[in-house]
């Protein structure tokens, strides 16, 4: 298992500045991370950072929140990839699932991917805001629409990954699809957990803590 590897270096607070992106560039350089993930904002930014090295740019689309229009979300997906991003995070419509709309949710989804074309898309179900019957169809549905991973949280909600959520998304997906385990993982204990819990990738902001602490 290589750990770093596994780890999106992750900044999506809305204060963050330059400097900020440029830190977790040369930090995701240095450890070797699969990929930073950042708001689409501080894709150029992050693109010329990382000119020349195997870490890739994952952002967010549709986030927090989820909700908007469909269009919206193809369109920032289009953008996104043309200003340079690697892999897509896209958040699920929890409304329209919860309100049991389950073909908008499936074609928001399908219509991202069809954007994202090749690119990798993850789908953030937000699982603190669903409950377990609802993770399971969240997860089928992202599976049937052709995502590539769910994954668990935004970090902006009521809660973050747990164990659990992990294992219930990976009992649906099996092991076509990748699983995303992000929100509240801090330490390599918590990220072990996950990651034994059938996660195949990690987001955090303390991924160095978490790769440091596999040393220990």
């Amino acid at each position: 298992m290589n750990l770093n590897k596994m780890i999106d270096h992750t900044v999506l607070n809305p204060d963050a500045k330059k400097e900020d992106i440029l830190r977790i560039c040369k930090e995701a350089k240095e450890f070797d991370f699969a990929t930073v993930c950042i708001n689409p904002y501080w894709i150029p930014v992050a693109k010329e950072a990382l000119k020349g090295c195997e870490v890739g740019i994952t952002t967010v689309i549709g986030f927090p929140l989820g909700a908007n229009a469909t269009e919206t979300k193809v369109f920032e997906t289009k953008k996104a990839i043309e200003d340079g991003a690697d892999e897509i995070d896209m958040v699920l419509n929890v409304g329209a699932l919860k309100s049991g709309d389950e073909s908008s949710v499936l074609e928001d989804i399908r219509l991202v991917k069809e954007a994202a074309g090749e690119k990798v898309l993850k789908v953030i179900l937000e699982t603190c805001l669903l409950t377990k019957e609802e993770i399971v169809r969240a997860s089928e549905l992202a599976k049937e629409a052709g995502a590539d991973f769910v994954k668990t949280s935004t970090g902006f909600s009521t809660g973050g990954a747990t164990v659990e959520d992990v294992k219930k998304m990976r009992e649906t997906v099996g092991e076509e699809m990748g699983v995303k385990a992000s929100g509240g993982i801090r330490n390599f204990e918590t990220a072990n957990q996950m990651i034994e819990a059938g996660a195949s990738r990690i987001g955090a902001s303390k991924s160095i803590e978490i790769v440091k602490g596999s040393k220990e």
